[in-house]
């Protein structure tokens, strides 16, 4: 045990004090991947020693799943985790506020209220949390070598929108070290972090079970795939929200971040879509047989009532605000379609190639590689078009602005130029890729 404690408290240490050192350095751009990476690196060191919680709600989830009859950590490991990272994350806050002889106080961001904070830090803990059980404890994704960047990679996806609200902290151990920390500038909003945090854990413990039956001794369903896609299309509009409305330094990537989580999360529960143009192209590509137009129609509408609940969410974090969808400034239509198009054709078609094709599939990188198509076309179209590249994104950000005089007809052509995309990735993935089918029959005929 003093391997295991020692391991959570070198982890938990490392965590708050890189993230005191960004928010006083000032590192608006780099300070949420570099908080990622220094989590994602201690996973992967103490991983195997302790479970590398370094966080009293992941811990919290871990205890509660095994008392659901799951695989987890006892209560008494739960408890004894806890105390130790509180420990450490007291011992950080006063180490960064010491190097720098300056701190910062814990409240809701300028303009923001509590409960608008508490959304923040409630949703991105249970994301946190929901993809710490996916992909560290599931046994559907044990073994697997992607653990460390899946769980890194929600705080990319939360610390650039949600952090602006409620500075980002996910974590009560993060949350009570810099509170301590700065006492002298007032106490307390440590407690309703907490709380919020704890919540978000519970939750996430609660949509782990849903989509993951097999883990507590039941049979999967079509609802746990529905859920599934729901889940991952809600966290990637409500994060595509976030990032616009509080006009994040690193929004493509913090999008981009949000999704390889969910997809590393949940591709082996619906395959993880998250996209009506996505769903279109597997339907389209002829290559999963037991996926018809039936299911992708059910697929489609959980994506699009995703959107829809993440639209509403965000708009309440923000105090009604929203933003619409059209092109950018010197730009129509005719360039939007373009830009869409292409850069839809990107993202499907690299989904087929990693995640479909018995050819070219990346059991490792594929989360990856499907969310750097994000980074790419966010990047290199946002100026265009917006780079939604998803027709549940297009609703969610349409719906939003219905409020403030916008119109249907956005979404309804960003839709069209997505598919488009869509139809031409599946056609030019079906000869790029006809020796999938080679490969087939041939086994066929073998057997």
């Amino acid at each position: 045990m003093g391997a295991k404690l020692t391991a959570e408290f070198v982890g938990t240490f490392l965590l708050v004090f890189t993230v005191g050192c960004n928010v006083l350095s000032g590192n608006a751009v780099w300070g949420g991947i570099s908080i990622a990476c220094v989590l994602m690196v201690a996973i992967y060191a103490l991983g195997s020693i302790s479970g590398a919680n370094f966080n009293p709600a992941v811990s919290l989830a871990l205890a509660l799943t095994e008392s659901a009859g799951g695989r987890g950590i006892d209560w008494k490991t739960a408890g004894t985790y806890i105390g130790v990272q509180i420990a450490a994350g007291i011992t950080a806050s006063l180490s960064y506020s010491l190097l720098f002889w300056d701190t910062f106080n814990l409240a809701p961001a300028s303009g923001f209220s509590f409960w608008q904070a508490g959304i923040c830090e409630v949703l991105y803990t249970f994301m946190l949390c929901f993809v710490v059980l996916n992909v560290a404890v599931s046994k559907d994704n044990s073994p697997n070598q992607f653990y460390g960047f899946a769980i890194g990679s929600v705080i990319t996806a939360g610390a650039y929108g949600a952090g602006a609200v409620s500075g980002g902290c996910f974590n009560p151990a993060v949350a009570i070290g810099i509170d301590a920390a700065s006492a002298g500038l007032g106490f307390g909003w440590c407690i309703f972090w907490t709380v919020c945090e704890f919540v978000g854990a519970a939750m996430a413990v609660g949509a782990f079970m849903a989509v993951r039956p097999g883990d507590f001794g039941k049979e999967k369903g079509m609802a746990a795939e529905l859920i599934s896609e729901f889940l991952g299309t809600f966290i990637l509009v409500l994060t595509v929200g976030l990032n616009v409305l509080g006009k994040s330094h690193a929004g493509a990537y913090s999008i981009a971040a949000s999704l390889m989580a969910m997809i590393y999360a949940l591709g082996n529960v619906s395959g993880a879509h998250f996209n009506p143009a996505v769903t279109i192209a597997i339907l389209a590509s002829g290559r999963c047989p037991d996926f018809g137009p039936a299911k992708a129609g059910a697929f489609i509408a959980s994506q699009v009532v995703g959107a829809g609940v993440a639209a509403v969410t965000y708009c309440a974090v923000h105090k009604g605000e929203s933003f619409p969808l059209g092109p950018g400034a010197g730009f129509g239509y005719a360039a939007v379609g373009v830009a869409e198009a292409v850069f839809t054709f990107v993202l499907c078609y690299v989904v087929l190639c990693v995640a479909v094709s018995s050819t070219t599939n990346a059991p490792i990188m594929f989360g990856l590689a499907i969310g750097a198509c994000v980074t790419a076309g966010g990047n290199a179209i946002g100026a265009i078009s917006g780079g939604s590249l998803n027709p549940a994104v297009s609703f969610g950000i349409v719906l939003a602005n219905l409020s403030d005089g916008g119109s249907v007809v956005p979404f309804l052509a960003y839709s069209a130029f997505e598919l488009v995309g869509a139809v031409a990735a599946a056609g030019v993935f079906k000869v790029t890729h006809a020796v999938d089918e080679v490969g087939l029959k041939d086994v066929e005929s073998k057997a």
